[in-house]
């Protein structure tokens, strides 16, 4: 993701300092090699590391240097309040076949004299090819390093998953847009992360926040339904803000193959049905799913060049059971991984770009829609008018900050 322009952005930027600088903590120190944490807390008792396996300190940040990574928002780099420390954890989750492996993550730190929030960032898409983006290289083409390291040095650790399939578990495929194990992976680097922070004696207080944009925004979805449904006596959400997920996926497989209209994202969308056939064990021939010459092209590499209309991929009776829900199996998989249709207890900001023409809006309004009628209070539709996918991100970054910063 990246920070909009200053010109557009400044007056809301003022604001948004004013909001995260004024929680009021100690002043910056601008040294690479930050003294030691330290708390009037009472410190936790260090807990049974029942996920961690290991840890490595990766580099030590100063606001300086931080600040300096967004250079181009000057502004934006004034947020920048503690140096920070950056680990790769490593930690034990379960895969999709029930199988214990090894996952990494990166954990941002903030040297701050205060017991400070935990916040699990969720990280968007990335193709096998993009496997050094992954938060645990801490590379300055990964999400993390930047604004979320900013984010970090204003007050929160932050815990950044790889996911499975990067980092530590490289070498196993990633579960793209499964929502069982996105959210289970991302609830151990949790857990880890609390037993690191156990460890060494890092101040924590009792705020969990979720922020995660496109595939990340799924995650973070399906992270807070598995919390606040399954762990709530572990964690508590204190909000979260998920951006452009889609989370109707139903709907969202009928929209792609009823489109009569060529879309430029059908190679990831044929990513997501790879996933959901390994994963639910449906083991159909791949000329089930696609149409001469596609299906043997796909076989051979799934992230193959493929046509932009639906019906020149996907054969008419793979569209047409989709459309008509008559092949049971398959729908399962998908009604499986809609998230949209819940109770959340925790505030929830949903952030969608109107004119999103890769994960439609009308995921997040009809799960804006679904909490509301089940309900739930606090959740709000924050769209971003007239911004695609990518142009969104910049907006939804800065506003998720700010919506978080309020609690």
């Amino acid at each position: 993701m990246r920070f909009p322009k200053l010109a557009t952005r400044l007056a809301w930027l003022t604001g948004f300092l004013g909001v995260v600088l004024g929680a009021g903590a100690a002043a910056s120190c601008n040294s690479d090699s930050p003294t030691p944490t330290t708390s009037t807390d009472t410190p936790e008792a260090p807990a049974a590391a029942t996920h961690l396996v290991g840890s490595k300190l990766i580099g030590e940040y100063s606001v300086q240097t931080l600040a300096g990574r967004v250079a181009q928002v000057p502004l934006v780099g004034a947020l920048a309040k503690y140096p920070i420390k950056v680990y790769r954890l490593t930690y034990t989750t379960q895969n999709t076949d029930g199988q214990t492996v090894t996952a990494s993550g990166a954990l941002l730190v903030p040297t701050a004299p205060v017991a400070l929030p935990l916040l699990s960032y969720q990280h968007g898409t990335l193709r096998p090819a993009d496997e050094d983006h992954a938060p645990s290289y801490y590379s300055p083409s990964s999400e993390v390093y930047s604004a979320v390291s900013v984010l970090a040095s204003t007050g929160y650790i932050v815990a950044a998953p790889d996911y499975i399939g990067y980092g530590a578990s490289k070498n196993l495929p990633h579960p793209y847009e499964h929502a069982a194990s996105l959210a289970s992976a991302s609830l151990d680097m949790l857990r880890a992360a609390r037993e690191f922070c156990a460890q060494q004696k890092i101040q924590r207080n009792d705020k969990n926040f979720l922020v995660g944009y496109s595939e990340g925004g799924f995650a973070t979805m399906a992270l807070h339904k598995l919390i606040e449904e399954k762990n709530s006596q572990e964690f508590t959400v204190t909000a979260s803000a998920p951006g452009a997920g889609a989370y109707h996926k139903s709907a969202f497989a009928r929209y792609i193959l009823s489109s009569n209209q060529r879309l430029n994202f059908l190679s990831t969308y044929v990513w997501v049905l790879s996933t959901y056939d390994r994963v639910y064990k449906l083991n159909r021939p791949f000329d089930y799913y696609y149409k001469a010459p596609y299906a043997a092209q796909l076989k051979a590499d799934q992230f193959s060049a493929v046509p932009g209309l639906p019906s020149q991929l996907f054969t008419t009776a793979f569209r047409d059971a989709v459309l008509s829900g008559n092949d049971a199996p398959l729908a399962a998989t998908l009604t499986d991984n809609d998230i949209y249709d819940w109770k959340p207890a925790a505030p929830v900001a949903l952030f969608h770009g109107t004119a999103d023409d890769y994960v439609p809006f009308f995921n997040s309004e009809d799960a804006y829609k679904a909490m509301r009628a089940r309900g739930a209070t606090q959740v709000e539709l924050r769209p971003i008018e007239g911004a695609n996918h990518f142009s969104a991100a910049a907006a939804y970054t800065l506003a998720a900050y700010a919506f978080i910063a309020q609690y």
